[in-house]
């Protein structure tokens, strides 16, 4: 579906998201592939092949991020395009929310995204602009509706939602909130509450044959892990909690085996 500016840039024709269009990266060799890997869904190799394997460097999250927009809206300099994400970014950007692509909306779209650096900066809200507003959000107003519950003992508090985690112990937060990325439909990260209940540094997947760095398991074949590459995509994972490569790996010195999880809400989109 195509719209099409008014008046010298003063408005936009009327358009309904279409959030089942594929997504590409916006940004001439940027947008890696998706992670192809994920939970080995109750199967729980202890080790990782014998051997060296290979594995990509780990991305620096926030370095370089590209975004993810329409095929037909790649080139365009500010594109009247939206998606499943247009609504949230307008609230967070404290634009009208009417999920209607403006020229006002647009220029303060892609001044977030020069601000940082997310290429190319469009103006289309796409899963990289609402991650980081999100995360800048949650840093001022960490947990607005009070989900995250308040014990004695450490909780590592899952926002399906926001698609944000953190751990707290009383009223102290231990880890700061980090954006993760959850399972895309058909793969469900578990909601309610569960615990550490095994670690492994270096696991491997047999299903996926893919690393888990980092990784530790709280239901089932479910676990918090790194991931390599972007970790805003268009779809989610297959059931685990990915963290960046960084963000996992210290999260492992925080958490410990019989610490508790608290999951809430569903991951928008898909």
């Amino acid at each position: 579906m195509v719209a099409a500016w008014f008046g010298g840039g003063a408005g936009v024709a009327a358009e309904v998201p279409d959030p089942g269009e594929v997504l590409v990266p916006g940004a001439a060799g940027g947008g890696r592939a998706e992670y192809p890997m994920d939970t080995p869904d109750q199967v729980l190799p202890p080790l990782q092949p014998e051997g060296e394997v290979p594995v990509p460097e780990p991305q620096e999250e926030g370095e370089g991020a590209v975004e993810w927009v329409p095929r037909s809206a790649v080139a365009e300099a500010c594109t009247a395009r939206t998606g499943t994400y247009q609504r949230r970014v307008e609230k967070l950007l404290g634009l009208r929310v009417d999920g209607r692509q403006s020229a006002g909306d647009c220029r303060a779209i892609r001044a977030f995204q020069v601000r940082e650096r997310i290429k190319p900066a469009s103006g289309y809200a796409g899963p990289v602009t609402w991650a980081r507003a999100e995360l800048l959000a949650a840093r001022k107003s960490l947990d607005p509706g009070k989900r995250c519950p308040v014990k004695k003992y450490a909780v590592a508090c899952v926002d399906l939602d926001r698609q944000l985690m953190w751990v707290r112990k009383g009223k102290k937060v231990t880890y700061p909130v980090v954006n993760i990325r959850s399972g895309r439909v058909g793969y469900a990260t578990r909601t309610g509450w569960h615990d550490v209940y095994w670690r492994h540094k270096d696991h491997w997947s047999s299903i996926y044959d893919t690393p888990m760095p980092f990784a530790q398991f709280f239901s089932g074949g479910q676990a918090f892990h790194a991931v390599y590459g972007q970790l805003a995509t268009p779809t989610g994972s297959r059931g685990c909690v990915n963290l960046s490569y960084r963000n996992a790996e210290k999260l492992w010195g925080v958490l410990r085996k019989g610490d508790r999880v608290y999951i809430w809400g569903k991951r928008p989109g898909g």
